[in-house]
């Protein structure tokens, strides 16, 4: 990678709590960071220390706070963890109804390097709309790390707590780098 400003979009998943881990490894190599927050990630995070942290405002809409100006920095990575089940299928879909989802979209659509992390349950994983979205995902470039090659498979629904400690933040910032190929959701 040659471009160092990273877009960290959190979804509503217990994993989004501990965004402020991915900051900080990106931060250790030399990335600037600015955070996207999906509405329903707002009541997992603590706004004031990604903003802290990053030095940038967490977005979440459109707006802008009343005298300032949006500023908009060319984006040389995304990494979208934890992702919903609900934000991998809209993607998929190109169903842009939020912010976040169409800020997305069209990072995607520029073909910048994009890493997305899931934190969905097996049985949400196992519908043929998720892994339909999966396999349209990868088949547009995007790493979707999830699968017995990455180590990172669904939890059993009820144990999302215990799975969101080994959330792997590190690897998702590594996968920037690798390129590897996709894995596949149900090795």
């Amino acid at each position: 990678m040659t471009g160092k400003h990273l877009n960290l979009v959190l979804c509503g998943a217990g994993p989004a709590a501990d965004a402020a881990v991915l900051i900080r490894l990106a931060q250790e190599q030399s990335w600037t960071v600015t955070v996207t927050a999906t509405q329903a990630a707002l009541s997992f995070i603590d706004t004031a220390e990604l903003e802290r942290l990053s030095g940038n405002p967490v977005r979440t809409d459109y707006g802008v706070a009343p005298g300032t100006e949006r500023q908009v920095r060319p984006v040389n990575a995304l990494i979208i963890a934890p992702a919903t089940y609900n934000t991998i299928n809209k993607l998929a879909l190109g169903i842009a109804d939020t912010y976040v989802l169409t800020s997305v979209a069209e990072i995607v659509g520029r073909r910048v390097p994009t890493v997305i992390v899931p934190f969905v349950n097996a049985a949400l994983a196992e519908r043929r709309p998720f892994v339909s979205s999966v396999e349209s995902l990868r088949q547009e470039g995007i790493t979707v790390f999830l699968g017995q090659t990455s180590s990172w498979l669904p939890h059993k629904p009820g144990t999302g707590r215990a799975q969101q400690m080994r959330f792997p933040w590190e690897a998702a910032l590594q996968h920037l780098y690798r390129g590897n190929d996709a894995d596949h959701p149900n090795d």
